[in-house]
């Protein structure tokens, strides 16, 4: 089993490492979804490649012994939004990583507007402001399920829940300096 203080890698690195077009590619990545390294990427390549082996897999075997495993794959990646509800193995061999990279919490707070790029949006959730059912998302990499979608919003303590236009930048103070405002304008009056 091993032990469980011991950190394990979750990705694979690419074969030959200086592909230029996919090195290309995995930069163009970087770029639209907002990753930090390409370890990113390539744990999310990975757990692509998870998904399309065991596929692989169910279609050697016969028909009566894969439907069970073959409906708890389809639920599994349905219940993610990855493939839609009426999907077979077929689909799932023909994902790509940005099927996954969609689902990103990343993704989703800067397709949903609470962001103004996906690197701001990746900020807001490693500093907290993201939250999903009420329970904080600190993780831009967490996989968002279908069911979360709705609840996907900023915490109740963000500054940005209160002041949406602290991100688009309609106002030109921040919050603390009104605050200061307020009380030199209160100690104004006392006087």
């Amino acid at each position: 089993m091993g032990d469980p203080r011991r950190q394990r890698k979750k990705y694979e690195t690419p074969r030959y490492p200086w592909s230029i077009d996919r090195l290309d590619r995995e930069l163009k990545l970087l770029g639209i979804f907002g990753l930090r390294n390409k370890r990113e990427l390539w744990s999310h390549y990975y757990t692509l490649s998870k998904y399309r082996t065991l596929a692989r897999n169910l279609l050697a075997e016969p028909l009566e012994e894969r439907s069970k495993l073959e409906k708890q794959l389809l639920s599994k990646l349905f219940s993610l939004k990855i493939v839609p509800e009426n999907a077979t193995l077929d689909t799932i061999l023909d994902l790509s990583v940005e099927h996954i990279l969609e689902r990103r919490i990343q993704t989703l707070v800067y397709k949903n507007g609470m962001a103004k790029t996906p690197l701001q949006a990746r900020q807001l959730i490693t500093h907290g402001h993201v939250s999903v059912r009420g329970r904080k998302v600190t993780s831009p990499s967490y996989i968002l399920k279908a069911d979360e979608e709705e609840y996907l919003k900023y915490t109740s303590a963000s500054v940005f829940a209160k002041d949406k236009s602290l991100i688009w930048g309609e106002t030109s103070t921040f919050p603390t300096s009104t605050i200061v405002k307020e009380t030199i304008k209160q100690g104004d009056e006392a006087k």
